[in-house]
């Protein structure tokens, strides 16, 4: 297990201070405020362990509300909305200085057979054939800036499979992307904390579509400002988080000041976990 993924680790075990209330970390960040990812995951890590042993999370939705402290602690307070024969919900509110930063509400199921079908898995790379983000980032950023982004993202080996937007500014694409992740080591079987992971770094790259589609880079360029609105996914069937999945990424529409992306994560071997939709601001700076 590499160094900066034991540090994630370490963050997603929550300390409880009441029957149903947790308290979480947050690492340094790249730019002022807590990544989402990080909040929706320790946010979903507090619902689970309130929730009755053999039922996994099935869906979350979650809208970001204030930007977080990176300096200061999180607060999350779990809501038991309903314990059901085979459903379980839950709702987290995580504040900070006394006021909600997020908001989540997670639904769980005990296992059940049912009927079934998928979307195919669409045509990849293999991983293996990519480079890795410390490969990459510095053929298309500033170092420093290359070199933040590799440590913020040390515990995730992260593959993209085109360009990504910082790396072709300028040059309007379809508005798709793919990139392949597995955490940077082995994890315990807990299905929970592979959930968790999975949504961490569902944050990561899902607005890149967006930003495609007209040529921007987004924040490590300085050409669009961006933060997440709202959060949803919903776990179809079973996976690792430290074994290779395949986000595939895609933006219908974006208008407003706001940018829409939605995703399917696969499996290796094509079988469709997650699917995953957010929201976001997207602006482009005025002219000063």
């Amino acid at each position: 297990m590499t160094q900066a993924l034991d540090g994630l680790l370490d963050l997603l075990d929550l300390e409880r201070i009441e029957e149903d209330i947790f308290r979480g970390r947050s690492r340094s960040a790249i730019v002022p405020r807590v990544f989402g990812g990080q909040v929706a995951a320790q946010a979903l890590i507090a619902a689970g362990r309130t929730v009755p042993e053999g039922r996994g999370a099935h869906s979350l939705h979650a809208y970001f509300l204030r930007p977080g402290d990176p300096g200061a602690p999180i607060v999350y307070t779990v809501d038991r909305i309903r314990d059901g024969r085979s459903f379980t919900t839950r709702r987290v509110v995580a504040v900070q200085h006394g006021q909600p930063i997020f908001h989540l509400s997670a639904s769980f199921q005990e296992y059940e057979d049912g009927l079934e079908h998928q979307e195919p898995m669409p045509a990849a790379p293999d991983p293996e054939s990519l480079p890795t983000a410390a490969e990459m980032l510095p053929r298309h950023l500033p170092a420093e800036v290359a070199e933040r982004l590799v440590e913020a993202r040390a515990a995730v080996d992260l593959r993209y499979a085109e360009t990504p937007p910082w790396g072709s500014v300028g040059t309007p694409r379809e508005p798709r992307s793919q990139v392949w992740f597995r955490t940077n080591g082995k994890l315990a079987d807990d299905p929970l904390l592979h959930v968790c992971l999975a949504t961490y770094v569902s944050d990561m790259t899902l607005l890149d579509s967006v930003l495609l589609a007209h040529g921007r880079g987004g924040w490590a360029v300085g050409d669009v400002v961006g933060a997440s609105l709202d959060h949803a996914m919903w776990f179809h069937r079973p996976f690792r988080a430290d074994e290779w999945l395949l986000y595939d990424q895609e933006s219908p529409s974006a208008s407003g000041g706001r940018g829409l992306g939605q995703a399917r994560i696969y499996t290796r071997d094509g079988q469709l976990a997650i699917s995953v939709i957010q929201e976001g601001v997207v602006r482009v700076p005025r002219a000063k």
